[in-house]
């Protein structure tokens, strides 16, 4: 059967998404995007928004293929669809996912889960409730560097990790409609839009951590923590940490992410868009690696789910993705109390 979407939030990830099933569709994949919902009345005349990220440029997709609208219970009363993908402000995440799944259709929603962990217990509640299936779009989980990353891990074949380190960081996201990211009550800052994705990397790589150490720094007034770096401390030992910072406002510098895992016997680096595997006692190699990037693969493993009536929570559980929240929450503990060590509580 042909799994019938509808996108709502047509800004700056939105129109990644957008790319995304237009691409599906062209390649045979039994999905039609059939309608767009957006508060902003110059969407629907195909305004799109840029980022640091290249997703494509106005102009050079029809719009006039979706049937637009201004509230979302509205396209879901008016559209036979089989689920929603939740492209909006992150403290819209949970209310619009709530009412999607009450409303009667499945849910993807863009990471993070939710502003709050409470927020994300009500996602979580109403997924049980309405036996709906939901997914947060944690896309570095479906990123081919990171899975590689997480097979070495699980497998144990280098032995123990000893060291890991990730890093993000890119220019100021100025692009968002009323400036909402710019709102730490509305966004969380850097810490929860764009670090969020290194904290559910390792909480997914290594575990939900014992206690973490973060410093943090706040240089746009309304913003919350704009710089981040925090150490992850397990009883099992390892030394992680992931920093982040998104003040880089050269013209050309746009957006960077790499990692380094370095075990007992070997050592693999993401940098450049780029792996490189290091064996120790060996020669360094790039695996071949899944071409497709963590945006694509979410949104077609989400189709896959719907149209063989999987559930989602098998690969990527709601009750992890609370976790990465919660690992954050102790993150903003942290850095309130200028660095001092916090407990994780679950």
């Amino acid at each position: 059967m042909t799994i019938k979407v509808g996108l709502v939030g047509l800004g700056f990830m939105g129109n990644g998404h957008l790319r995304n099933y237009l691409r599906l569709q062209e390649e045979g994949v039994d999905v039609k995007l059939v309608a767009i919902c957006d508060v902003d009345p110059k969407k629907r005349k195909g305004a799109l928004v840029a980022g640091n990220l290249p997703v494509g440029v106005a102009g050079d997709v029809d719009f006039s293929q979706f049937n637009f609208y201004a509230d979302m219970a509205d396209m879901i009363a008016h559209e036979d669809l089989d689920y929603v993908d939740l492209v909006t402000p992150t403290y819209t995440h949970s209310p619009l996912a709530v009412q999607a799944m009450r409303l009667g259709v499945n849910v993807l929603s863009e990471k993070p889960m939710a502003i709050s962990s409470a927020d994300c217990a009500k996602m979580i509640a109403a997924a049980e409730e309405t036996g709906k299936k939901v997914m947060v779009a944690q896309c570095l989980r479906f990123h081919p560097a990171y899975a590689y990353v997480k097979e070495a891990v699980d497998s144990g074949h280098y032995g123990s990790v000893v060291n890991a380190s990730f890093y993000r960081g890119g220019t100021t996201p100025r692009w968002s409609w009323n400036n909402w990211m710019m709102q730490k009550e509305l966004a969380g800052g850097c810490l929860l839009d764009q670090h969020i994705h290194d904290v559910d990397t390792i909480n997914w790589l290594f575990g939900i951590p014992a206690k973490v150490a973060t410093s943090g720094q706040n240089v746009i007034e309304t913003s919350g923590y704009d710089a981040v770096s925090t150490n992850y401390i397990y009883p099992t030992g390892g030394v992680i940490q992931a920093s982040d910072n998104w003040t880089i406002n050269s013209d050309d510098y746009g957006f960077e992410m790499r990692f380094r895992v370095d075990f007992e016997h070997g050592s693999i680096r993401y940098e450049n868009g780029k792996v490189t595997d290091f064996p120790y006692g060996a020669a360094s190699f790039e695996p071949a690696l899944d071409e497709n990037d963590g945006y694509y693969n979410e949104i077609r493993f989400f189709i896959d789910c719907v149209q063989n009536d999987r559930d989602p929570q098998e690969r990527l559980p709601l009750s992890s993705t609370m976790t990465t929240i919660q690992i954050a929450e102790a993150e903003v503990r942290s850095a309130d109390d200028g660095g001092a060590v916090a407990a994780v509580t679950l």
